[in-house]
């Protein structure tokens, strides 16, 4: 298992903690991939469409041996085994999960774009990215993302909603 990843989860419809739970479930089902770590949850309201309710947004680390394709579309049959419809863009969803960072790569093909396009821009994004790995980069930006989350005018929309304690977060989010 050799690629880095962080993934970006979301979820405002019904139980939100428990699509972002098992979303995560999901995904560690796979042999192919491999929980390292997971930031607090943080509640946030939406953006682009607003006349819905409000998010708990979270980032997981990842390894994996899949590709950064293959893992979209693993991303995307576990949104849809978890009820996302796809009708209003930016619309309320059960989970939504998205690819941040794939090692330190750009890669830009016509379903996946790495480093995630808006991601610099989402406050929601990346006050739990910095949570659990403060010193990340992105390969398309040269200012640091402290520096670049200071830049952002909704940061403080961004509130704890679970505290979740490092290495062993997984276990604690399964409580």
């Amino acid at each position: 298992m050799t690629n880095i990843v962080y993934l970006s989860l979301g979820s405002n419809l019904g139980n939100r903690e428990g699509f972002l739970k098992d979303a995560i479930t999901q995904l560690v089902n796979y042999p192919e991939i491999e929980f390292i770590n997971t930031s607090s949850i943080y509640e946030t309201e939406p953006v682009g469409y607003s006349d819905q309710g409000n998010f708990l947004n979270m980032v997981v680390k990842l390894k994996t041996s899949f590709s950064a394709e293959q893992l979209l579309e693993i991303c995307l049959h576990t949104e849809k085994e978890l009820g996302r419809i796809r009708d209003i863009r930016w619309g309320p969803r059960t989970v939504d999960l998205d690819i941040l960072l794939f090692n330190n790569e750009n890669i830009k093909s016509e379903k996946l774009i790495i480093p995630h396009p808006r991601m610099h821009e989402r406050a929601f994004v990346l006050v739990p990215l910095m949570e659990i790995d403060p010193d990340v980069q992105l390969p398309t930006l040269k200012a640091p993302l402290n520096e670049v989350l200071n830049g952002i005018p909704d940061k403080e929309g961004v509130r704890l909603w679970k505290q979740i304690n490092g290495e062993d977060a997984f276990a604690l989010f399964e409580n």
